[in-house]
């Protein structure tokens, strides 16, 4: 019994401090305002054990253009957000292209700054919205494309797109949410009875992609069903989860990109050089490991250190950016060149060391020490060597930084794959055997 208190007691502490608390500002229209989509995000992540506190914007039919002017300007610059939702007119984004860029695209920007001027550790996401049922009439005469939902959706999700990018935003696709249940399951009806607005099962399909990308939780374990049917529920939980969650996390292609670090380096005698392959990084912080330390911007592709005496050495490297960060270290030796005796080379040996370690050597790209999975060579031209101790087949996905798939295959291990097909820069190779999964950084040259 007393076991099983101890039990339980751990079990509740563990539940405690997995709790969430995220403020967010929900900037939009009606999209947000039907059936109070920030309130059924907060009852999911009441539900399991988290907390979501919400304040809105949402006048009917407003653009960024007037949100850059009105109570959300000012509620953007109080600051304090942990994200920023940014929904623009339902009709806006699907325009030409022209168009968009006049009227769009500017004032998209000019929130996002905003956001991240008030508030530097927040996370804006635009929220994709979908395609009116029967496509935007009105305007399909001027854009012919909008004369159907495929292509109205098809442009909003274009553009959406392209605003996270430009911005460094993330993305909440509820519209390919929508557009997968509209074509596997046409019986959940997800508009309301003028075709453009949302039903209840449409705006819970945009809370559960929402509630995934705001508390990185698969959605598809909700048990929250906002009044809908059960098994209509559980449909939808199952179609946002397939899109918005991938390998026990969220689709690295909605979030932002997160700053890598990563670099390779060569020692000559007292001298390393670094060479800096970090990405979407805005600055770097060096600890050479004797005691000397160095802030870089993250464009400085190489940079030198030099050390006043032999010994073994960590070096680090933290990469920022947005209040994130990732960290990379390798393990290195300064040593002297050991003389060359088939020469009259007479260069200088430690005499505490007569064997020497070679002033040549090169040190390999960072990789977690903890990994069950190897990889390597992490600095490749083109073969990579995958192995695990477990004979089962490994699933092997790579995809770029900004998560964008170049190549899938299954494999049983050890093997060699070959990048020489790809593009040359940093992959991303994911890894997964049963439930484990791991991501290892490679450098295609």
């Amino acid at each position: 019994m007393k076991a099983l208190a101890i039990s339980l007691f751990l079990l509740l502490v563990a539940t405690l401090s997995a709790q969430q608390t995220k403020r967010v500002l929900f900037v939009g229209n009606s999209y947000v305002y039907t059936n109070n989509l920030p309130s059924m995000v907060a009852n999911m992540a009441a539900s399991m054990g988290d907390e979501l506190q919400h304040t809105s914007n949402t006048p009917g039919g407003c653009t960024f253009q007037q949100h850059c002017t009105n109570q959300s300007m000012t509620l953007i610059q109080q600051g304090g957000w942990d994200a920023v939702i940014l929904q623009e007119q339902s009709q806006y984004p699907s325009f030409p292209q022209s168009q968009v860029e006049a009227e769009v695209f500017p004032y998209a920007a000019q929130l996002v700054s905003s956001i991240y001027a008030a508030s530097p550790c927040a996370e804006p996401m635009f929220f994709m919205t979908w395609g009116r049922r029967d496509g935007d009439q009105q305007n399909a005469q001027y854009f012919p494309v909008l004369g159907t939902y495929e292509g109205m959706d098809s442009m909003l999700c274009l553009r959406y797109t392209q605003m996270a990018a430009d911005n460094d935003a993330a993305l909440c696709p509820v519209g390919r949410v929508w557009r997968l249940l509209r074509t596997e399951h046409p019986e959940i009806e997800l508009y309301s009875s003028d075709g453009s607005h949302p039903s209840l099962a449409g705006t819970y399909a945009a809370a559960c992609a929402f509630y995934a990308l705001l508390f990185h939780r698969n959605p598809a374990d909700l048990q929250y069903d906002a009044g809908l049917n059960r098994d209509v529920a559980t449909t939808i939980r199952t179609a946002a989860s397939r899109i918005v969650w991938s390998s026990n996390q969220p689709d690295p292609q909605w979030l932002r990109p997160s700053p890598i670090a990563s670099f390779d380096s060569s020692i000559f005698n007292f001298q390393l050089s670094i060479f800096n392959f970090s990405t979407h990084a805005d600055s770097l912080f060096w600890n050479f490991g004797d005691g000397t330390t160095a802030s870089t911007s993250s464009d400085i592709d190489t940079i030198t250190h030099t050390y006043s005496d032999t010994g073994d050495f960590t070096v680090t490297l933290v990469a920022s950016r947005h209040c994130m960060t990732d960290t990379a270290t390798l393990d290195i030796h300064i040593g002297y060149l050991i003389p060359d005796t088939t020469t009259t080379d007479t260069t200088t040996t430690d005499p505490d060391n007569p064997v020497g370690i070679t002033g040549t050597q090169v040190s390999s790209l960072h990789q977690s020490s903890n990994h069950l999975f190897t990889v390597y060579p992490t600095l490749t031209t083109g073969i990579v060597t995958i192995s695990s101790p477990s004979p089962s087949p490994i699933d092997v996905t790579i995809i770029t930084t900004t998560g964008q798939e170049l190549m899938h295959k299954r494999l049983s291990g050890p093997t060699q794959l070959d990048l020489s097909p790809l593009p040359k820069g940093l992959f991303l190779i994911r890894l997964a055997q049963g439930e484990t999964t791991e991501t290892h950084k490679v450098i295609h040259k």
